[in-house]
């Protein structure tokens, strides 16, 4: 078994603001196959750290510079591709700047208590376990379904 595989780094961060409510970002399905309401976050480049990666995609798709991320978890899966898709799972509470929408989509702040009636990205009601949960750590997709359905794997 090989002890190398090729992967997409990648990072979501949960930035609240002490009073129920989240940043969410609108991901447009015409451009994204994963799409609807979500959690803001990207791409880690080459050479860079997880902690910077966060803090600069944030900027990018919210206006709002993060400080003090915490690492809360990582969600996982194998792609098509047989590709590991790493997301590093971030919470913010210490945040400066105008929120304001990008060309990744449109963001606002929006109350916990609304969530279930949005349009949201598919698993996200059931990933925001992994930001509340202390004792979780990793949510992972195992390559096998049940009834058709991906089996998500909290621990």
């Amino acid at each position: 078994m090989p002890r190398r595989e090729q992967a997409i780094i990648t990072n979501m961060c949960l930035i609240e603001d002490g009073q129920g409510n989240l940043v969410m970002q609108r991901r447009d399905p015409n451009r994204y196959r994963w799409s609807g309401w979500s959690l803001p976050g990207g791409h880690v480049e080459h050479q860079e750290s997880l902690h910077d990666a966060v803090i600069r995609e944030i900027f990018e798709e919210t206006g709002l510079t993060i400080s003090q991320p915490k690492l809360v978890g990582v969600k996982h899966w194998q792609t098509q591709n047989d590709e590991r898709y790493l997301v590093f799972c971030y919470k913010a509470s210490h945040y400066s700047g105008e929120l304001q929408s990008s060309e990744e989509g449109e963001v606002a702040w929006i109350s916990r208590q609304e969530l279930p009636q949005l349009d949201l990205a598919y698993d996200i009601l059931a990933m925001l376990r992994l930001f509340d949960e202390e004792n979780l750590s990793e949510f992972y997709y195992p390559p096998e379904k049940e009834n058709g359905d991906w089996v998500k794997r909290f621990y």
